[in-house]
């Protein structure tokens, strides 16, 4: 049995999907591996994946729709078998974002009053719909020695062109960065219940505290 099911949220580093198995139920085992993830930038959301392999040499079909995909682990991406890959002109809605050649790493992130912040290196999507939830940035030279990157949630995207991506002030890009903890690679569950905080308790003795 080669899958793991997960039945919490995760995040995961879009870099970590590069490289990861497809594997067929059909076939009981790997049948490709993901090269590419294909972003909507309209939506923010992988809406399908370019793979490679042996096996889709033959057959010259290398796109996985997102929506064939039957679970994520960390064994790879299941679904039900080599049949559900299609071409790049085969789905419409796919091959217009294909034409887009759209990416998000390397795009430029400024504020809207202009501060340039980095540029994307890196990002992170939901396990369940593949949705992107934050932007690694990686910082210009002389800011980076203070912070060598960003961690920018999705809520902080104001909009987002052929050449960069403009986010809210810096002050509040900066304060996401500080409550990054949360963000651990390769996995998190962003929606885990924190813990409240309490004071600490009074270890003196009554004859102490009189004192």
């Amino acid at each position: 049995m080669f899958l793991l099911c997960y039945n919490k949220l995760m995040l995961v580093y879009a870099s970590k999907l590069i490289g990861a198995r497809i594997l067929s139920v059909q076939a009981s085992g790997p049948i490709a591996e993901i090269s590419e993830p294909i972003v909507d930038p309209d939506t923010l959301k992988i809406i399908a994946f370019r793979v490679s392999g042996p096996l889709i040499n033959r057959t010259g079909n290398n796109i996985l729709d997102v929506s064939s995909i039957r679970e994520y682990s960390t064994f790879g991406i299941v679904i039900d078998d080599i049949d559900e890959l299609v071409g790049e002109e085969d789905v419409i809605r796919i091959s217009k974002i294909l034409a887009l050649n759209f990416a998000l790493p390397g795009l430029k992130v400024e504020t809207k009053k202009g501060s340039k912040l980095g540029k994307v290196s890196d990002f992170t999507v939901t396990s369940e719909d593949f949705t992107v939830q934050q932007l690694v940035v990686k910082r210009p030279t002389l800011k980076a020695l203070l912070d060598p990157e960003l961690i920018i949630p999705r809520k902080e995207i104001v909009e987002i062109t052929d050449y960069k991506i403009i986010v809210k002030d810096e002050e509040k890009v900066i304060k996401a960065r500080a409550e990054k903890e949360d963000f651990i690679p390769n996995f998190v569950n962003p929606f885990r219940n924190k813990e409240p905080g309490f004071a600490p308790a009074d270890t003196k003795t009554p004859d102490e505290q009189g004192n």
